[in-house]
């Protein structure tokens, strides 16, 4: 068989394959067997493409979550005229330990499910042959392996991509903490010149000499920057400074991109990157290039009404594509890293993101986050490796996560969380560290950022009370660069009853929007950098009940919007006009006595029920209530702002009382 006839069967076995300079990348997404490792045989395997979890019945609320391993396996025919060459492996995603064999014989491992991982396979595979490819996978939960204590599901599986990377004997390595093999670090930012290095890990005949070129192009694609090195391969990475003049920087309004192509022999590696300089003070708050940014941000997790955490590329931008229609300029990546594309995306249309390492305790007594182990602490601080390098080259990354909302002040978890600050500092200087809180003490005072979890006017007290909290902060932390986070599940109750409330008794959705009410009045900005809404979706947790955590603005199907999306969007959408009536899914109803509630970013709504003008009252920003209204039978509901109009049918009667 010729060689063209050996690539093309490659193509049509294992996906179409980009090739460049001698590297050459196929997907190997399809064409896999699944089993769970309990049926003891894979006689009855599942044929499946990756991405792929065995929990896709747990967001729904009619499967069972499972704690499991399971085994993925598959041909892969590797070409005799590739002898000599090097060959990887790479997951993007396998939650949440991997053991990965080739023919039977162990390849590599990898503990953790939020991160990449790269496996070379060059000396375990028969060429000329197909070989078998068996990755066994659990999502059990263990003491050694970050997260020990989440809210959501860990669905387990290979949730991600998976590629074959063929390069020659001389390339730039895949090996690298899960990351291309190249890291910009950019020191010095500002209009006249952008200065830093690339570090560039490197594969080769040990103590062998190599010209190494690294380009810089332009947005245009211009060559703004062209340097030629000779390089020593001896296990260290290859650090190359660079000053670029001139440098047109990443904004939220002009995002940036610049290509970073890295050159040895016929291997080619690019990358993309932005040049922005990003600060934090308690007096301008949070600036891209010394222009304050007010960051409205949204947590969002992991998973997708129904097939829990195997989503694509092209949801992933559906989603992204919903945050920035609310008006919404950041996402916070709950408990780990997403995959690649989101960043991508925040690269290409100018939104921050903050990226957790999964350090979190849920708030359920009897989790532990927290081993005083070895395991614990290696897997961790591995972890976190290859979340910071992995993401290190996107300007939309603005801030590394440490951890979130952990209780206590051990010696030991204290020493530890330290530890994590200081060498998330070490690997990258450039951007600040942030936590997540709900206590007080010295956890507080480790990271650049606090993010202060707040609730007050949900389990306890009321909204109102924010006044006096606020004060507090004023008066005794107003030296911390401080942010505030908020939002609640009504503990997946969909319909329920009517639940005790801030300021009453109403339904579980009316209580979420009557405290986002108050907390979107009453957050001072100008005390906080920023403020973070708990969360964008729904997500999936078999720990509520109906397994959703219904804390999102947006249901779990990531298309369905809340009350909350337009409140929201009325407030931080300027661009886009807003004229909501909220809760319009309750169009029929059992009181005669109703209140009527509308978002309007246009100014005062015009109402008419049945064409007679009723009054709307302006309680706060961008919120418009009635005064109490005596409905009975059929009522068309309707509201206008100038040409805008937004409009229902409610009927009262003898209906069960739902959210």
């Amino acid at each position: 068989m010729t060689m063209k006839r050996i690539l093309l069967y490659i193509a049509l076995v294992l996906g179409v394959a980009t090739s460049a300079y001698g590297r050459e990348i196929y997907s190997l997404n399809s064409g896999w067997k699944f089993f769970y490792t309990e049926e003891n045989s894979s006689d009855n395997a599942r044929e499946i493409c990756v991405p792929h979890t065995w929990n896709i019945d747990a967001f729904v609320g009619n499967g069972t979550y499972r704690q499991t391993s399971a085994n993925y396996q598959r041909t892969l025919f590797v070409p005799a005229e590739w002898r000599g060459r090097r060959l990887f492996l790479r997951f993007h995603g396998v939650q949440s330990v991997a053991d990965v064999f080739i023919n039977g014989r162990h390849a590599g491992d990898h503990y953790g499910g939020y991160t990449a991982f790269t496996i070379d396979i060059s000396d375990k595979v028969s060429y000329g042959y197909n070989n078998a490819l068996l990755v066994a996978v659990s999502n059990a939960s263990r003491n050694d392996v970050l997260p020990t204590s989440v809210e959501e599901n860990i669905y387990g599986g290979i949730y991600r991509d998976v590629e074959l990377i063929v390069t020659d004997k001389t390339a730039v390595s895949p090996l690298y903490y899960g990351t291309d093999g190249i890291m910009v670090h950019q020191t010095d930012v500002s209009k006249e010149r952008v200065s830093g290095h690339v570090n560039i890990a490197l594969l080769g005949k040990k103590d062998s000499s190599h010209n190494v070129t690294i380009d810089f192009l332009a947005p245009d694609g211009y060559v703004s920057l062209s340097k030629s090195v000779k390089a020593k391969i001896d296990g260290n990475l290859l650090s190359v400074p660079f000053t670029i003049e001139n440098a047109e920087l990443w904004s939220l309004g002009q995002p940036r991109l610049y290509t970073v192509r890295v050159t040895i022999e016929n291997d080619v590696v690019e990358v993309k990157t932005g040049f922005r300089r990003i600060e934090v003070t308690t007096e301008k708050k949070f600036t891209v290039n010394g222009r304050r940014v007010r960051v409205r941000g949204v947590m969002l997790g992991h998973d997708r009404l129904p097939q829990g955490n195997a989503v694509s590329k092209e949801e992933l931008s559906s989603d992204i594509a919903l945050v920035r229609e609310m008006g919404a300029n950041a996402l916070r990546s709950v408990t780990g890293p997403h995959a690649q594309h989101l960043y991508n995306e925040c690269d290409r249309l100018g939104v921050l993101a903050w990226v957790d390492f999964p350090f979190a305790r849920a708030p359920f007594l009897s989790d532990i986050p927290y081993y005083s182990t070895p395991r614990f602490e290696a897997n961790g601080l591995q972890q976190l490796h290859e979340i910071v390098l992995q993401n290190i080259n996107h300007p939309s990354v603005a801030m590394w996560g440490v951890f979130s909302m952990l209780r206590g002040n051990s010696k030991q978890q204290m020493e530890y969380i330290r530890k994590l600050n200081s060498t998330a500092k070490k690997l990258d200087a450039t951007r600040p560290t942030v936590a997540m809180s709900n206590q007080d003490g010295d956890i507080n005072f480790i990271t650049d950022l606090i993010v202060w979890q707040q609730s007050v006017g949900w389990e306890g007290g009321e909204i109102t009370d924010l006044d006096l909290w606020q004060g507090a902060l004023r008066t005794n932390w107003g030296h911390l660069r401080q942010a505030v986070s908020y939002g609640e599940s009504s503990n997946g109750v969909r319909f329920a009853s009517t639940i005790k409330s801030v300021g009453g008794s109403v339904a579980a959705s009316a209580r979420q929007q009557r405290f986002h009410e108050g907390y979107s009045r009453l957050v001072d900005e100008e005390l906080f950098w920023g403020v973070w809404l708990n969360s964008m979706f729904d997500m999936g947790s078999s720990r509520y009940q109906r397994g959703v955590r219904n804390s999102g603005v947006v249901e779990g199907d990531h298309t369905t919007r809340k009350n909350l999306f337009y409140l929201y969007k009325s407030q931080w959408n300027r661009r886009k006009p807003t004229l909501h009536i909220t809760e319009k899914h309750r169009s029929m109803r059992a009181e005669e006595r109703q209140v009527l509630t509308v978002y309007s970013s246009m100014g005062r709504p015009v109402m008419t029920i049945n064409g007679d003008t009723v009054a709307c009252e302006n309680v706060a920003r961008t919120i418009y209530r009635t005064d109490t209204l005596t409905l009975k039978g059929t009522n068309a509901v309707k509201v206008t702002v100038g040409d805008k109009v937004d409009e229902m049918t409610l009927t009262i009667g003898n209906y069960q009382r739902v959210q």
